[in-house]
């Protein structure tokens, strides 16, 4: 079983920010020391009311801050750019982290990133597909001619290509059944997301299993999975502090849209927290946690658990004190179970 740290996303507009990211560079540097195995920066643009540091530049920072983690770039809204500079943006920090960088990518959802970047939301399906084709054959052919809605590549070339051959591994992330199709067609994995309800999790599985027949692909040795997670010395004690930063979290995403790219029945985010976090987040004391990952391990297949274990104007200390609970309290009960 591996676990991942996805580090904080937002901030709020009173806070140092500064301070903030010489915190997160001290909570990566102590998560790789705890026993994780990789780091995740997610990516979004005009975040308000939140503020948030952008992924690629803090990947190229932790390539030289960290020495083992693996770093995903989970995930890259690959429908708003352009592939060849993604390509070599992605190439060099895999060169910069000696070959361990993850390729995560999704469609992205924010009419205000769309208009932004001058893409068109609606056909954001097509333009994620002609991107990732691009994107692959850029790392692993020496020149490119190819044509996209956006793009026009006349033998270009990715210089310099990936350390990892024949490029990086490629997570896609997806909520709904067409995009979960399009993973198994097109990636290495299934990212699964963070928000669905555990139970629709189990169904959408299936959907992927199917798909993969399809293509005739094997389940991936690697099975990701993004979740809220936080523990305590009670599962009292977990709740009364992470419920308010996921509450006021989930109704941001409500009112940026997220739930409406869920599946039917998950899709109203702005509940109270109890009805909330059921069936959706890990939450809990050490034993709690220990006991609901072995069961997404089970249930689902989930081998890499990427958790978010802190929000905004969350302290650094309390983070830190999570860490340490989840490396010296939790990791070793799950390994021992589960390897």
């Amino acid at each position: 079983m591996q676990f991942g740290l996805a580090i904080r996303g937002q901030y709020e507009t009173n806070q140092d920010i500064r301070t903030c990211f010489e915190e997160l560079i001290s909570e990566c540097k102590a998560a790789e020391n705890l026993g994780f195995d990789s780091i995740t920066k997610t990516s979004h643009y005009s975040t308000a009311p939140f503020r948030a540091f952008q992924q690629l530049p803090i990947l190229a920072r932790l390539s030289a801050e960290t020495k083992r983690v693996k770093l995903n770039a989970g995930v890259v809204l690959l429908s708003l750019h352009k592939p060849l500079d993604i390509a070599e943006q992605l190439s060099t920090i895999d060169i910069m982290s000696n070959g361990r960088l993850i390729c995560g990518v999704a469609l992205g959802y924010r009419e205000v990133e769309f208009a932004a970047f001058g893409s068109d939301v609606k056909k954001r399906g097509k333009l994620l597909e002609e991107n990732l084709i691009a994107l692959k054959r850029l790392w692993s052919e020496e020149k490119v001619t190819m044509s996209g809605t956006h793009f026009s590549l006349n033998e270009a070339s990715c210089s310099p290509k990936p350390l990892q051959k024949p490029f990086p591994p490629i997570w896609i992330g997806a909520n709904a059944d067409p995009a979960i199709k399009r993973a198994a067609r097109l990636g290495d994995c299934w990212y699964i997301n963070p928000h669905n309800k555990i139970s629709h999790i189990k169904q959408q599985i299936e959907i992927y299993k199917r798909a993969l027949d399809e293509c005739k692909k094997p389940f991936p040795t690697e099975l990701p999975m993004r979740r809220e997670l936080f523990v305590a010395e009670t599962r009292e004690e977990a709740i009364k502090w992470a419920g308010p930063y996921l509450t006021k979290k989930y109704n941001a995403y409500q009112s940026w849209g997220q739930g409406d790219q869920l599946p039917e029945g998950d899709q109203n985010l702005a509940l109270a927290f109890n009805e909330l976090a059921g069936d959706r987040f890990i939450i809990g004391s050490p034993e709690d946690v220990t006991e609901q990952i072995i069961n997404l391990n089970k249930e689902i297949g989930t081998n890499h658990l990427i958790m978010s274990i802190q929000w905004a104007d969350m302290p650094h200390s309390l983070t830190m004190d999570t860490l340490s609970i989840l490396g010296e309290r939790v990791f070793p009960q799950v390994r021992e179970v589960l390897g």
